[in-house]
């Protein structure tokens, strides 16, 4: 039996003994793959690693996401008790185009910021605004 530890197993030249003889895979961890092997023929393997598919390239600070939500609240009229998070949709929680519309009024006059009408139409969540706001200040900086 070969075992191989990797992100990413490829074969190649896979012979008609070698087929035959893969009876089954058995994955032991996320990152663990043993094969069993009969036969005279043994492929060749290459391990590659992957590449991250997923980076967060800025992360607002955690102060600047609870000041949205509260304001993101209090535009919305929403109680002290409803759960906002970054993941928040502004849709999910019952605004429409307008009530955004004050909401990125009331974050341009809470954080003296001044935003585009381009990125003010592309924000649709409270993680969104956080991350333009911190960008916005950085370049006011």
């Amino acid at each position: 039996m070969a075992s191989f530890a990797a992100t990413s197993v490829s074969m190649t030249s896979l012979s008609t003994p070698f087929k035959q003889s893969l009876v089954s895979a058995r994955i032991s961890s996320p990152s663990s793959v043993s094969l069993p092997i009969r036969g005279k023929a043994f492929p060749s393997i290459t391990l590659q690693p992957r590449v991250q598919r997923l980076q967060v390239c800025c992360a607002a600070k955690p102060e600047t996401v609870k000041k949205v939500c509260d304001i993101v609240k209090k535009q919305l009229a929403l109680s002290d008790e409803s759960p906002i998070t970054g993941e928040s949709k502004f849709s999910a929680l019952g605004a429409d185009s307008l009530d955004t519309v004050e909401i990125v009024m009331g974050l341009e006059e809470e954080f003296g910021i001044s935003v585009e009408e381009e990125s003010a139409q592309t924000i649709t969540t409270v993680q969104e605004a956080a991350d333009m706001i911190e960008s916005l200040l950085e370049k006011k900086a």
